[in-house]
């Protein structure tokens, strides 16, 4: 569940600020700041960098890659295709028994 870290990202920032604002310095509201800027930070990149499993297989320039593995999320089984074009990989949801 993503809305912790991003609760606990921006709990931090916000007693950085109150430490900062309070103390009348930066200093001791340093590190809870910059943590709070890493885990929101991290959990916006794993958003943007790990897609959701795809449907249907991608068009052509796609190979299957023959690895397949159940998504623990989803419990849904997954194939790999990849791009050897853009070295991307894709995953997508598979119907039928694993190979």
């Amino acid at each position: 569940m993503r809305i912790f870290p991003i609760l606990l990202g921006a709990g931090l920032l916000a007693g950085a600020a109150l430490l900062a604002a309070c103390t009348r310095s930066v200093w001791p509201a340093l590190m809870p700041g910059v943590m709070g800027v890493l885990v929101l930070a991290g959990t916006l990149f794993e958003r943007v960098r790990y897609q959701r499993l795809q449907d249907a297989p991608p068009g052509s320039g796609w190979s299957d890659t023959g690895e397949r593995f159940v998504d623990p999320d989803t419990k849904s089984q997954v194939a790999v295709f990849f791009n050897a074009a853009s070295g991307e990989r894709r995953y997508v949801k598979r119907r039928g028994p694993l190979a």
